[in-house]
């Protein structure tokens, strides 16, 4: 029992109160029944995405032994959102964003299929799994902003940052399962029943795209085309403080520290030298970190600098834990702590940008944030994998970890200049 005070009287609060309370804050963006509709769809639909991921990268481990094959398919999934995220950004702000993810989330429907269908070879052409995730990787490119920027306009205002958590719990959530279900497909049926479940998986999030009531939907104005739209977001971020320096550690911080697909089975393969199972229940414990993360942040509304200065720190720091642990114990301990920082450090950074960005260029500056967390992958996945081969697996953890405390270091530098800057302007 609490105490509150209710005028002059001292009222008992019984504790099954403060947990309904604290899972009505938590949970608040459900009431809006678009938004259920996604949170569930979604959620089938992600778990057969990490399904994929994960069973993918064992995939290729297993064809080649090479940590850097493992970063080229990193490239090859991801390069496509470097390349192309900007402009598919433009076209979320000034499109239909229910009816385009109708096409997108169909067309990775048909890739998953493409996988198993090679999966099921006896042996799966490598040329022919690179094509297939970069094709992937090209309607990620579009996917991605819209499902982003599609939360805005399920949910009031006021939700929106409560929204943007529990979208990441949702991500999250399925690191759990996903990744812990392909571990058992692998090792019991093999990796084209992984790839078929994940075609299956898309069929719920389309069912509740078709079930969604347009007429609820907070409609943004829609962006009108024009030359320059993605420059304009750019100049955009650059002259918001908060944005261009939260934009500036992401790249650095995607760059190096967000390539876990290539550095956990490294580790727990070469490092540690356990199997698919130890690999695949260290993602699972990090996905329960991270799910943990999302729901606690879910509470409160982590759109300030601090946080990210915050997250960014803490997940260095978790990584060089994570670079020096001796044996698969220690290491799932550790992971847990990883996958907690990282989603800390992911959400204030989105929320920020849902917050302090104007609703009208919310695809593109999330677009452009794909590219630094996401589209940064081909480049820092083959330099994590090349630095394996060379160094050990520990090697690429150290680089990330350090590279994410410089990052924030100098975030809380140039934060402190733009306030000095900003004070000046103002006497």
């Amino acid at each position: 029992m609490t105490e509150l005070d209710a005028g002059d009287s001292v009222l008992p609060v019984p504790a099954g109160g403060r947990l309904r309370r604290a899972g009505s804050r938590t949970f608040r963006s459900l009431r809006h029944r678009n938004f259920r509709l996604f949170f569930f769809g979604q959620l089938v639909s992600n778990t057969g995405n990490w399904l994929t991921n994960v069973a993918l990268t064992l995939l290729i481990l297993h064809l080649t032994n090479s940590g850097l094959a493992v970063g080229a398919l990193t490239a090859a999934q991801f390069g496509p959102i470097l390349l192309l995220s900007p402009w598919a950004g433009a076209i979320a702000d000034r499109s239909d964003k229910r009816k385009l993810l109708f096409v997108t989330q169909t067309l990775e429907m048909c890739q998953s299929i493409t996988l198993a269908i090679l999966a099921f070879m006896p042996n799966p052409p490598l040329g022919a799994l690179y094509a297939t995730a970069a094709a992937g990787g090209v309607m990620l490119a579009f996917d991605n902003p819209l499902r982003r920027s599609f939360v805005t306009e399920m949910v009031q205002p006021e939700d929106r940052p409560n929204g943007v958590a529990l979208y990441s719990a949702i991500v999250n959530t399925s690191r759990i399962f996903g990744p812990a279900l392909a571990g058992l497909l692998v090792v019991t049926v093999g990796f084209g029943w992984c790839f078929a479940i994940d075609a299956a998986s898309y069929v719920f999030v389309l069912v509740a795209l078709g079930m969604m009531r347009p007429a609820e939907l907070i409609r943004v104005a829609v962006t009108e085309r024009a030359k320059g739209a993605v420059r304009a977001a750019v100049h955009y971020v650059a002259k918001m403080p908060h944005l261009r320096i939260s934009f500036v550690m992401l790249a650095v911080i995607g760059t190096l520290g967000y390539n876990l697909n290539v550095e956990l089975p490294l580790l727990v393969e070469r490092t540690l030298h356990r199997g698919d199972a130890a690999f695949t229940l260290l993602y699972t414990v990090f996905s329960v970190g991270a799910l943990t993360s999302a729901l606690l942040v879910a509470q409160r509304s982590l759109v300030r600098m601090k946080h990210i200065l915050i997250g960014g720190s803490s997940f260095g720091t978790a990584l060089l834990l994570l670079a020096a642990v001796p044996n698969i114990e220690t290491a799932i301990i550790v992971a847990f702590a990883v996958g907690v920082t990282s989603i800390l450090y992911f959400t204030a950074t989105t929320a920020i940008v849902q917050v302090e960005a104007d609703p009208a260029m919310h695809g593109r500056i999330l677009a452009l944030q794909s590219v630094l967390l996401i589209g940064t992958a081909p480049i820092g996945g083959p330099i994590d994998g090349a630095i394996a081969d060379a160094f050990g697996a520990r090697a690429p953890l150290v680089v990330g970890g350090v590279a994410s405390l410089g990052a924030a270091a100098w975030g809380y530098a140039a934060l402190r200049r733009a306030g000095k800057s900003s004070r000046a302007v103002a006497a």
